[in-house]
């Protein structure tokens, strides 16, 4: 029987020993290598400051708020703002960017009437250029929904490593990694009540728990956690393994995603980076690590201030703290924010459109767990304004039609015309939902939208803004056997009207005749050179909108138009970099010329002419007339579908309205998807549309209703651009009596 013992006892010691073996290999590969997956961040654009800018000041403290500044009597650490009438001192935080750091320091705004009048900083030194750190807005996660902002042991906040450590651990710098006093305890606890009740675990058994095993209260797991504990405690500094808990440690749940480590957890309750903590909200977090969720400071808040001041007393009675510095912690509020998030998050349609991106040079296993850094063109203003015009315009509408538009959807995406970046997105009229993304995904007819390609290709053909178009009622047989016969909207037919006039009305019938005469193929080559990508169906119908496209598509097709026919790709990302800041990918400007610059001058005018006199003349009713637009209204068959694409000098605009199972609608583009349009630009106060003259176009005065030359002081006369040498030859009568009225002048003057 000894000698089996012993054997036994041999045998056992050698488990124990290749166990230990395997666990300590377990223990150091994991710790030592890549402890996280950690989520891709993706950060809106910086916001740039300089003197003369023409900053809204309401604009400048929704970007404070959405970075967390704090808005107090004196700004005397990072990341508060003293704000005044006419004048903001703001202690930035400072930032790495990729082409350098912008340092943390206190400048003082001085604004006039129309913006920022003077930047100086603490010396009182002009600033020509700084700017504030972007705003996060989103990450790409792992399949575990983990998220978390790493911190070092030494940027935490002054108490949080005194807190942790006196409230979970009192003996954690004596202890090798399990306290015997603990387990002991827990045990005779667990044995009264007959199943696990109490733990007893060390700061370092919790990390072993969260980080190698799981959260399951059995014996099997307790008595693996003990040696893993040890070993881990033998080859690693305290304060190393105590910095893995501030990051491990789970703190709350932000919808599907784990809030895991106090970087993430300040974010998530205060909207502020964690070593801007004050002491109160310090013990809060600390307090949060027995049971985040029985202690939830916006579910349980009575319930999370009793436990939050329990952590105060604790500090107070071991030392840490005074008494004056526990009571006037006590004082003070919870001070988390009411929503759970500013803005990561916020913008699911805007993220969808990065992610695709992305995708397309990344595999997901980078994105998710790498830890990369993504740079995006978002503008949280713009964004903001987007969403208000949208949503505000459907409210209305439903309002004004009653029960049959309580589920109107709409979409919107906001560009800068001139390189291309996407500014915001919208994909619905609940911006915040993570589902179907309309802006990207709605494939609906898109009307009227279509027909300045249509006249593009003619006025690549010979036609000129003047040539006089037929619209009197046409139908077209089809190979089938049936007839396409288009009507105009409003059931009336016009005789001969002017091309550019056919367009600013919009008219079906000279459109449907025109782009005939072209040819169909030719109006696809063009939507192809416009930007649309996939392939269109080549039927007669596409000449009035029955090509389906997304409003992203859209914007891609306008784009081109704003931009005097150069083509740039839409793009929402500018760089890429590694968690380190090197750069990983950069996105430059791609530009080709596509359409010439003389015939995109010409259609660009009678867009114009769309916003002044035509189907979207409305604007004026409601924007200064001082400033400049182009644009189309669009109305898809049967009215299921209302539209709006427009643009002034640095704002392009793409908005749809309509029901997702495409009933009809009460209103037309005009009267649903114009008026989002023209929210958003009273917002957005952009600068006017200068079209670029080039220099084969010269402007001469016709005769509107006969599209002959004329002069400036006949009745009817309207002065139009042509291509040299497309002008008319003929005048019009006004014009030749006044030629022969000055040569009677000469002949008498000389007789």
């Amino acid at each position: 029987m000894l000698s089996l013992f012993l054997k036994l006892s041999l045998l056992g010691v050698v488990i124990a020993g290749v166990g230990m073996i395997y666990l300590d290999a377990q223990v150091r590969a994991k710790f030592e290598g890549k402890r996280w997956a950690l989520p891709a961040k993706v950060y809106a654009r910086p916001l740039e400051l300089y003197p003369g800018q023409a900053l809204n000041r309401d604009d400048l403290k929704l970007e404070l708020k959405g970075l967390g500044y704090r808005f107090t009597q004196r700004a005397t650490a990072p990341g508060m703002v003293e704000w005044a009438s006419s004048r903001a001192r703001i202690y930035t935080r400072g930032f790495v960017f990729p082409d350098g750091a912008e340092p943390s320091r206190t400048l003082l705004l001085e604004f006039n009437g129309d913006g920022v009048q003077s930047i100086r900083d603490a010396q009182g030194q002009s600033v020509s250029l700084t700017r504030l750190e972007p705003i996060l807005v989103g990450g790409i996660y792992p399949q575990d929904n983990e998220d978390r902002d790493l911190i070092r042991l030494e940027d935490a906040p002054p108490y949080l490593k005194e807190a942790l450590v006196e409230v979970e651990d009192r003996n954690y710098y004596q202890h090798s990694g399990i306290s015997l006093r603990g387990i002991s305890r827990a045990m005779w606890v667990n044995l009264q009540a007959g199943r696990f009740v109490q733990g007893g675990s060390t700061l370092t058994q919790q990390l072993i728990k969260n980080f190698y095993l799981t959260s399951e209260r059995s014996l099997a797991r307790k008595l693996m956690e003990i040696p893993m504990a040890l070993l881990l405690d033998f080859h690693y500094d305290k304060d190393e393994i105590l910095e893995a808990y501030l990051n491990e440690v789970y703190l709350g749940q932000a919808g599907a995603r784990a809030v895991h480590g106090f970087g993430l957890a300040s974010q998530y309750y205060f909207a502020q980076p964690i070593n801007e903590l004050e002491l109160h909200q310090v013990a809060l977090l600390v307090g949060l690590v027995k049971g985040p969720s029985y202690y939830d400071p916006r579910r349980n808040p009575e319930r999370a201030k009793a436990r939050r001041d329990l952590v105060l007393q604790i500090l107070q009675e071991q030392g840490v703290i005074t008494l004056e510095q526990r009571t006037s912690a006590e004082r003070k509020g919870l001070g988390v924010v009411q929503q759970r998030s500013l803005h990561k998050g916020a913008y699911p349609a805007y993220l969808d459109l990065v992610k695709r991106q992305l995708r397309e040079e990344y595999p997901q296993e980078v994105l998710s767990s790498e830890g990369i850094r993504v740079f995006t063109s978002l503008d949280p203003v713009v964004q903001e304004n987007s969403e208000n015009a949208l949503s505000g315009r459907i409210g209305l509408l439903q309002k004004r039609f009653g029960r049959s538009m309580a589920e109107l959807q709409g979409a919107m995406v906001v560009t800068d015309p001139q390189t291309g970046e996407v500014l915001a997105m919208v994909g619905g009229r609940n911006a915040r939902y993570q589902g179907f993304n309309r802006a990207l995904d709605a494939m609906r007819p898109i009307g009227s939208l279509v027909k300045p390609a249509v006249y593009l290709t003619a006025l690549e053909r010979g036609y000129t803004l003047s040539s006089l178009l037929d619209d009197e009622p046409y139908s077209v047989k089809l190979p089938n056997g049936s007839e396409w016969q288009p009507q105009n909207f409003d059931r009336t037919s016009h005789g001969m009207v002017p091309l550019h006039y056919a367009l600013a009305h919009s008219y079906n019938q000279s459109t449907a005749r025109l782009g005939m005469d072209v040819g169909v193929s030719r109006v696809v080559d063009m939507l192809e050179r416009l930007g649309f990508e996939r392939e269109a169906k080549p039927f007669p119908s596409l000449l009035l909108g029955a090509e389906a496209m997304s409003p992203v598509e859209v914007t891609q097709l306008y784009q081109t138009i704003a931009a005097n026919g150069f083509r740039i790709p839409l793009r929402a990302i500018r760089l890429v970099t590694d968690a380190d800041g090197a750069e990983l990918s950069r996105y430059p400007f791609q530009i080709k010329q596509v359409v010439e610059p003389e015939t995109v001058h010409l259609i660009q005018y009678a867009m114009q002419e769309v916003a002044r006199e035509g189907t979207a003349r409305s604007i004026y009713n409601r924007l200064p007339q001082a400033l400049n637009v182009a644009g189309k209204t669009g109305t898809s068959d049967d009215q299921r579908d209302s539209w709006f694409a427009g643009f002034a000098g640095n704002r392009l605009a793409v908005v749809w309205l309509g029901l997702d199972n495409n009933a009809q609608l009460p209103f037309t583009g005009s009267g649903g998807a114009l008026q989002a349009w023209i929210d958003l630009m009273q917002q957005e106060k952009p600068l006017p549309f200068m079209a670029v003259r080039p220099e084969q176009i010269d402007y001469q005065w016709v005769e509107d209703r006969t599209g002959l030359l004329s002069a400036a002081y006949c009745e009817g006369a309207r002065q139009i651009p042509f291509i040299q040498g497309t002008q008319p030859q003929e005048h019009a009568a006004c014009a030749d009596n006044q030629v022969e009225r000055t040569l009677d002048w000469f002949r008498q003057w000389f007789r």
